[in-house]
Parts: structure tokens; C-alpha cells; sequence
């Protein structure tokens, strides 16, 4: 039998296209439009604990795998 893979979290990736990064270097910059390079970095360093490190290595993923498109749709409802 065959796992089925888990749906993505809607609340999430809404999240992702609504939310404001708290700090640093692009506090204010919409998540989803945070730059690879930026994330990259925080994939080395150790995302934040708690909902902002899964928001942000959930952005990482869909980042370096080439579906941020898949995001403009979403964006767009806001």
C-alpha cells in the first residue's frame, strides 16, 4: 500500500504571501518575496524556532524546487 502524501497546509501558504518578515536586514519584506540568498543563510545558520522557522524553510523548499509560481495565484487574493 501506498502513503499518500500529506496536502500542504492552506493556512500556510497563505501565511507565506501575507506575512511580514519581523526583522533583520528585510523586516517588512513579504516572505514569500524574501530572496534565495537570504534564506539560504538562514538554512545554514539554523532557522528561528517556531512558526516563523517553518514559514521560512517552507518558503526555502518551494523557492529551491521552482514552484514559487505556484504562489501567485495566492497573492493575488490578498
Amino acid at each position: 500500500m501506498y502513503d499518500v502524501p500529506e496536502m500542504p497546509d492552506r493556512n500556510l501558504l497563505i501565511q507565506l504571501v501575507s506575512m511580514e518578515m519581523p526583522f533583520g536586514k528585510y523586516k517588512g519584506v513579504l516572505l514569500c518575496d524574501l530572496p534565495v540568498s537570504y534564506l539560504e543563510w538562514f538554512q545554514r545558520k539554523g532557522f528561528p524556532k517556531g512558526k516563523l522557522g517553518i514559514l521560512l524553510s517552507t518558503i526555502y523548499e518551494i523557492k529551491l524546487n521552482g514552484l514559487d509560481n505556484l504562489l501567485k495565484p495566492l497573492k493575488q487574493l490578498k
